[in-house]
């Protein structure tokens, strides 16, 4: 099972409707995938004693790293870098298990030029530093917003194609991996 990481907690993201597109390319090609969206994580998470001991309403949110073949992170860039809950996601997780050896891929979502290059770049030193597989091909989407429909779905067939590359490549990387 492929996890698409839904990178923000902000309402109505981009960055959601775009895992969401991911997700449709993963099912359309026959490999299983789901969506964890960092809007759904449980309140009590940003409590201090969290540090300490994760609340129960975690708990499903780690399993499904834990239990994912592969990490297809899908990140805004906010200010530069990508979303301090996305961090913070990555520290409550158990370590070192939730990324070692785990196949990430990432796709970066920006309303400016870039496309989250830097917010993707800055994960990828995350991810290594934690023994993460990085898959190489990333895809960066500048100027979101002309790029998604009135009803949040791609409309640049451009974009849905370099999209569609990436999610088959990065399902054959993982194949490849998780048979070693």
């Amino acid at each position: 099972m492929i996890t698409i990481i839904a990178g923000t907690n902000r309402p109505d993201a981009n960055s959601r409707k775009v895992a969401h597109s991911l997700l449709r390319f993963y099912e359309n090609a026959g490999k299983q995938a789901q969506i964890l969206d960092l809007a759904d994580l449980p309140q009590e998470i940003f409590l201090p004693e969290s540090y300490g001991e994760k609340p129960a309403g975690f708990q499903p949110f780690a399993d499904s790293v834990l239990a994912s073949s592969g990490l297809h992170v899908v990140t805004p860039e906010y200010n530069g870098g990508f979303p301090g809950i996305l961090k913070y996601f990555i520290d409550m997780l158990p370590f070192p298990e939730s990324f070692e050896d785990r196949p990430v891929a990432f796709t970066g979502v920006a309303a400016g030029m870039f496309g989250a290059l830097r917010p993707v770049e800055q994960l990828q030193q995350i991810f290594a530093y934690r023994n993460a597989h990085i898959y190489p091909s990333r895809v960066f989407i500048m100027k979101v917003n002309d790029v998604l429909n009135d009803a949040g779905e791609l409309d640049d067939a451009e974009i849905a194609g370099r999209l569609k590359e990436q999610s088959e490549g990065f399902a054959a990387f993982v194949a490849q991996l998780n048979k070693k």
